[in-house]
């Protein structure tokens, strides 16, 4: 996944209509809303402010508003741009100003996501771009007097990262996190290594 840096802009005009899409940084509901509030009244002459938006690593949450467009031809085109390019933590905001001309629900899902791709497009080329790793954690938990077992296990597999480890009780935890692909060899390795014993997951 990756996560926007800066805004990035494409303007356009299709039948009359002029299309602006802004792709801002946003972590969270708060966040959005001042954009969204931020555009709205800077353009407050516009006659349509469409939005898309995903939030977290890994993803947590997204959402669409088509604002007054025909349902289903602007918020969804331009998330499903967003999800293509696998981008989180940011708003696409397509604010439209009407020609006169009608574009069909065809033509405005066409400019929609013409809108966000142009968008993603100079994001692309000004290299505004961080890169996010996906992981997930887990533990281990074995008896205080196997805690090196773990560690042990965990020396095979270089892009686990081990977190920290503690003692409840009689018992060690070690705590990592993993690339989620590497999930299921971890389980089976660890199996084999303890004879039976699992990992408990986030």
């Amino acid at each position: 996944m990756r996560r926007l840096k800066e805004v990035t802009v494409h303007r356009f005009r299709e039948k009359a209509s002029v299309f602006l899409t802004e792709l801002h940084p946003a972590r969270d509901a708060a966040e959005r809303a001042a954009v969204l509030a931020l555009l709205r009244k800077r353009d407050f002459d516009a006659t349509h402010h469409c939005s898309a938006w995903r939030e977290g690593v890994p993803l947590a949450a997204f959402g669409a508003d088509d604002d007054g467009e025909p349902s289903g031809t602007a918020g969804r085109p331009m998330l499903a741009v967003l999800e293509g390019a696998e981008a989180t933590d940011l708003i696409a905001v397509c604010i439209r100003w009407y020609g006169g001309t009608k574009l069909g629900t065809g033509g405005l899902v066409r400019a929609y996501t013409e809108g966000v791709q142009g968008a993603l497009a100079a994001a692309d080329a000004g290299g505004v771009w961080e890169e996010v790793r996906v992981l997930r954690a887990g533990a281990f938990r074995v008896p205080a007097s196997q805690a090196h077992l773990p560690f042990a296990l965990l020396g095979g597999f270089s892009a686990v990262a081990v977190l920290d480890q503690a003692f409840d009780g009689d018992q060690a935890v070690l705590r990592f996190e993993c690339p989620p692909d590497l999930a299921g060899a971890l389980e089976h390795a660890w199996r084999e290594r303890s004879r039976g014993g699992q990992i408990h997951w986030d």
